[in-house]
């Protein structure tokens, strides 16, 4: 597989980081992100772009035609729609790598797209949080040209395993995963708060600490409030998406749903500002003390 250009769909945390990881290994990787055209965000992610050697493109047919590889690094919910407008001007031959956390049916339906114009369609199941590791965070991928892509990331210092030839096991994979973190994300942050807002954390965090002790979990209390505020939104959605996947095995999905609703919650709460200028250093009990504040107000 020969890939001397790569394009990223989504210039957001996980693209502004493949971008300037794998500048290095490949020719002036290309971009493409809504941002780019909004005269809100368009100077400072423009600018970002070209300070990290990134090129900003005007558009996804532009960046389509200059490269042979592309990224979509986009949101959940966004997933369909990137390979949809891709498909429009993918040139054949061009491998298209499916980054984000969407269901196995909505995978399948985005290859389809994209095959349909003779292009290669790969999904890839990123199994953990790209910050710390980059471009090297553990990637599982999926589809007919899976196994020929990963020998070519992994040339590249990436951490890549081809799992099947058949879409929608990475997927299903990664998913599956995700009910568990996400879960556990959610439920930290409800007995988290709740414990607080009765002054009993005290004795609820040693009984976790007796129980699994090779967690710190006041420590990991702090990541999780952390992880959520700043990416709830986006969780959510990826867990919408694990809903579906949960609904197409065959089981109503009680526990993925409530997820979903959780993050969203968090989420809707720094959108309204209950976070506002906590350092980044906050302590669990931070975040607990401003969502008990907030909602005894209303």
């Amino acid at each position: 597989m020969q890939v001397q250009r790569i394009g990223l769909v989504g210039y957001g945390e996980v693209g502004k980081i493949f971008g300037s990881g794998l500048k290095p290994r490949v020719q002036e990787p290309f971009a493409w992100d809504l941002k780019f055209a909004d005269a809100l965000t368009a100077q400072a992610e423009r600018g970002h772009a070209a300070a990290h050697g990134i090129q900003a493109c005007d558009g996804m047919e532009a960046l389509c035609a200059a490269s042979d590889l592309v990224i979509s690094a986009v949101t959940a919910s966004s997933t369909l729609a990137v390979a949809e407008e891709a498909a429009r001007f993918l040139r054949p031959g061009t491998v298209f790598l499916d980054l984000n956390s969407a269901s196995p049916r909505t995978k399948q339906q985005a290859a389809a797209l994209v095959d349909a114009r003779g292009a290669h369609y790969v999904e890839a199941g990123v199994m953990t949080s790209v910050p710390p590791y980059g471009i090297k965070v553990p990637m599982l991928l999926g589809g007919i040209n899976a196994a020929e892509l990963a020998q070519l990331l992994v040339s590249w210092g990436m951490d890549a395993k081809a799992v099947s030839d058949r879409l929608g096991v990475a997927s299903a994979i990664k998913m599956s995963r995700s009910v568990m973190i996400k879960g556990l994300e959610a439920l930290v942050i409800e007995s988290y708060a709740t414990a607080r807002a009765y002054g009993v954390e005290d004795y609820v965090l040693p009984t976790l600490q007796e129980t699994f002790p090779s967690i710190d979990w006041s420590r990991q209390g702090a990541y999780f409030f952390s992880r959520v505020v700043q990416h709830g939104k986006r969780r959510a959605e990826e867990m919408r998406e694990a809903a579906n996947t949960v609904r197409d095995a065959g089981f109503e999905p009680l526990m993925a749903a409530a997820i979903a609703a959780r993050q969203q919650w968090v989420a809707d709460q720094a959108r309204d500002g209950v976070f506002k200028d906590l350092p980044s250093d906050a302590r669990w009990q931070d975040y607990a003390d401003r969502l008990l504040a907030a909602n005894r107000n209303r």
